[in-house]
């Protein structure tokens, strides 16, 4: 049972009843919850000097399974105030060793954990929201830009009414959402440390009638309130890294859905794609794009392809598949 954004109200509400061990770790928290959010329970336990299973039992009092899930909603409370230096310090306290694998194992948590939690409901309003919307806008700044960059490159190939507003100064991010208005969807992307422009901009937006739906992390993120749909899911913190597996794993989820629902478009859009890019040889050819199997198994060139026709139609065609395969 996650409590998340009331953890450290429940705490206080639930003082009185707390035996005498659990009063000192509920004090301890509610004056260092920045620190005990990334304290084992047994760490926990020897600071206020009572059992690890004390600390457990604290835990399910206040309504959780167990105290991860205590410490998952503490450490919720804080991702977006920790600071650069900080969160090296946090990162360096819990990764020892083998980092490669560290990181890889983190991400994939974060994936299971997104598979677990991502509100199906919502996922389909948000859905239904982007394929009913006149204009759709794509907002995220700093290192959520990468996610909407990707989100546009797509959407652009699905929907002929997406724009991508750029990073840039805030007098420039609201001339790019000047147009904006009812009907219009703005798809704002924010992740801890949140930048307050983009919560500016989801304002301004808003105030122009457009509906606003968000990517976040959590019921304390400051879009959360602020969008008609919101799909939850974690930007684990690594280090100074904020790591982007899950969120981009969930926009691969919502850029599949929208264009299996415009199944007819879709199927023209790149016939007509690859009809251009076969045109004007946009990507390379491989090796294998300008060889051909002889007659007899051998492997030519396309200049060899188009000197054996040559030679066919002359009555000399076992002298030049030898040739072919030269």
């Amino acid at each position: 049972m996650g409590l998340n954004n009331n953890v450290l109200h429940t705490i206080r509400q639930q003082m009185p009843q707390f035996s005498k061990g659990q009063k000192r770790i509920a004090a301890y928290i509610l004056e260092h919850y920045d620190k005990a959010a990334f304290m084992t329970a047994s760490r926990l336990g020897q600071m206020v000097e009572v059992s690890e299973s004390t600390v457990v039992r604290f835990a399910a009092q206040l309504g959780y399974e167990g105290y991860p899930e205590m410490q998952r909603d503490l450490r919720e409370l804080i991702r977006g105030k920790l600071t650069s230096i900080q969160r090296i310090q946090v990162s360096n306290d819990q990764m020892q060793g083998d980092l490669l694998t560290s990181v890889m194992q983190r991400d994939m948590d974060s994936l299971r954990t997104a598979i677990e939690q991502v509100d199906r409901g919502q996922f389909e309003q948000m859905v239904d929201k982007l394929l009913k919307a006149q204009h759709i806008y794509l907002l995220g700044m700093r290192s959520s830009s990468f996610l909407t960059g990707y989100l546009n490159f797509y959407f652009r190939l699905i929907f002929k009414n997406v724009t991508l507003v750029q990073n840039a100064v805030a007098g420039e991010t609201f001339e790019q959402l000047v147009q904006v208005q009812p009907g219009d969807v703005l798809l704002a992307i924010s992740f801890p440390r949140y930048s307050k422009m983009t919560v500016n901009a989801v304002q301004y937006a808003r105030e122009k009638g457009a509906d606003v739906v968000a990517i976040t992390d959590s019921t304390l993120a400051p879009l959360y309130p602020l969008a008609s749909a919101a799909l939850l899911v974690r930007s684990d913190m690594i280090s100074f890294v904020d790591s982007i597996t899950a969120p981009l794993s969930l926009l691969n989820a919502l850029i599949v859905t929208v264009g299996q629902r415009k199944n007819e478009e879709v199927p023209e859009t790149f016939s007509e794609l690859e009809r251009v890019w076969s045109q004007y040889s946009v990507f390379g050819k491989t090796e294998d794009d300008d060889t051909y199997l002889a007659p007899g198994g051998l492997r030519g060139t396309a200049g060899a392809r188009a000197g054996l026709s040559r030679c066919e139609s002359a009555g000399q065609s076992l002298q030049c598949q030898s040739r072919a395969g030269e």
